[in-house]
């Protein structure tokens, strides 16, 4: 369990980090993380650059790609579910290293819907998605990721400060969800809700168009969002003990 919990604690690092700060991260003693980290780099998960920094191998990748493959076949009896009701698109995403992923998506019944091509790779500070996953960091943590990313203005209406971005997340905690009203693409809106108790960061959302995704649409599938979040983390939970 220890090497997993560095593991993660090396991909919240944006995938490099020194021993001592891979020690900061994971809470765990030095010698501990200089074993588990030796037991990394001879399994070729991890590697040590020549500035003494270990990180993330491309040998992860396969797993990476097979946990992937099988999170999407869980998340998309959920993803119909949540387009049955609500009518547009359904997307799973996970937060990989300092960026989202989309891992999994059915699209919307109407004739013009939001796509999202699934792999593809987007900055947390201007999605739902990504506000719902960094909600529970700590603020250092969340400025330390903004830092290594920046926060490039995509549209008019990007969050480019941090600390507005911060009491965004503060608004995500009080409520329990987030939204990106045209910070990705102008004209398009989300609600995202974080999938709760499960080791790996990930979020389902909503997404459409502006005119449509009103705030009695979100109000309606904020419920449905966090009872599909819930339903599937307990199946995670499940696999996880069978």
């Amino acid at each position: 369990m220890r090497t997993f919990e560095l593991l993660e604690a090396l991909a919240d690092q944006g995938g490099s980090a020194s021993l001592s700060r891979l020690a900061e991260a994971s809470g765990l003693p030095l010698p501990t993380i200089h074993r588990l980290v030796r037991t990394l780099v001879d399994l070729g998960y991890v590697r040590q650059e020549a500035s003494r920094e270990y990180v993330l191998a491309p040998r992860l990748i396969r797993l990476g790609e097979s946990a992937g493959r099988m999170l999407s076949t869980w998340a998309m009896p959920h993803l119909a579910r949540l387009v049955d009701f609500l009518g547009e698109t359904a997307n799973l995403a996970m937060l990989d290293g300092d960026q989202i992923v989309y891992v999994a998506q059915t699209p919307g019944l109407h004739s013009m819907r939001m796509f999202t091509e699934v792999g593809r790779r987007v900055s947390p500070h201007c999605t739902a998605v990504g506000k719902a996953l960094l909600a529970d960091h700590s603020e250092a943590d969340v400025r330390a990721l903004l830092r290594r990313t920046g926060m490039a203005e995509h549209t008019e209406h990007t969050i480019t400060d941090p600390q507005t971005f911060q009491d965004q997340l503060a608004w995500v905690r009080e409520h329990g969800y987030a939204t990106d009203d045209g910070e990705q693409e102008i004209g398009v809106r989300c609600v995202a809700v974080k999938i709760p108790n499960v080791s790996s960061r990930i979020a389902f959302s909503i997404s459409g168009p502006a005119p449509r995704m009103t705030q009695d649409l979100i109000d309606r599938a904020v419920p449905l969002l966090v009872n599909a979040a819930e339903d599937l983390s307990a199946e995670l939970s499940s696999t996880a003990l069978s």
